[in-house]
């Protein structure tokens, strides 16, 4: 099973800068997407359609143009969950979840800490999303979680680790995200590849993804039971239809 998770900053953007074309290319058997910043009805959904995703799910912010998460499956999934039941989550449109044979594979979108206040509301999703998994677990065990995190877990992960005052390496950050996969997650990229240094996301200042300057924000989490089921994980650098690029793992289902 080949999963792709890609923060597309925009669909419509994305859709612009031939994204359908290197979907096609890609061929995943489901693709995660976050940061959509549209609503369903804005779009045309013959475009996936004929690319081959027959089955699309759209899980909308409230707030127009803001956030927005989606699942793109070639095959029909036994179930759909929008969301979580929180509501001071929901409404930003954060998390989608398609359940299929063998496998639940959500997408998220956990907010960024642009302001103190966006950052108190990072810190309270964080712990609510976290005690949500821990219950949803007992129900799924076999889940992978896809998707943007907005944070970098280790030093390896960011281009200048000096950066500690900012949000997405804050102290209090990468604790968290420790947690979550002590918890009982895998960080399948850096499972796979314990020494490589790859981004996911380069600012659009000062030539940063020219110059490599970058952060790894975007994560399949793999719960520990489909551990030697994880066969590839790999960042893909060279798609450009946004500020990220996506991420892909192939597991045995």
């Amino acid at each position: 099973m080949k999963i792709i998770s890609y923060n597309v900053n925009g669909i419509r953007a994305a859709l612009n800068k031939g994204f359908i074309d290197w979907l096609i290319a890609a061929d995943p058997d489901v693709i995660c997407l976050q940061e959509i910043k549209a609503m369903k009805e804005q779009l045309n959904l013959e475009l996936f359609e004929e690319a081959g995703y027959k089955y699309n799910y759209w899980y909308s912010a409230q707030k127009k143009g803001y956030s927005g998460v989606a699942i793109l499956s070639k095959t029909e999934p036994l179930h759909v969950e929008y969301g979580t039941g929180i509501e001071s989550m929901d409404f930003e449109g954060r998390n989608i979840r398609a359940d299929f044979p063998g496998v639940s594979v959500m997408s998220l979108y956990l907010p960024s800490g642009t302001n103190d206040a966006r950052l108190q509301h990072k810190f309270d999703f964080m712990d609510m999303f976290h005690d949500y998994i821990d219950r949803l677990r007992a129900e799924i065990p076999n889940l992978v979680i896809c998707g943007d995190y907005n944070i970098c877990h280790e030093e390896i992960d960011i281009h200048n680790p000096k950066m500690k005052g900012v949000s997405g390496f804050l102290p209090e950050e990468r604790q968290w995200l420790g947690m979550f996969i002590e918890a009982g997650f895998i960080d399948s990229f850096r499972y796979l590849h314990p020494e490589k240094q790859v981004f996911s996301w380069w600012s659009y200042r000062a030539n940063s993804r020219a110059n490599n300057k970058g952060w790894r924000l975007d994560y399949a989490m793999v719960s520990k039971p489909l551990q030697e089921k994880i066969q590839r994980a790999v960042i893909l650098t060279d798609a450009v239809h946004s500020d990220h690029c996506p991420i892909l793992l192939e597991i045995e289902n």
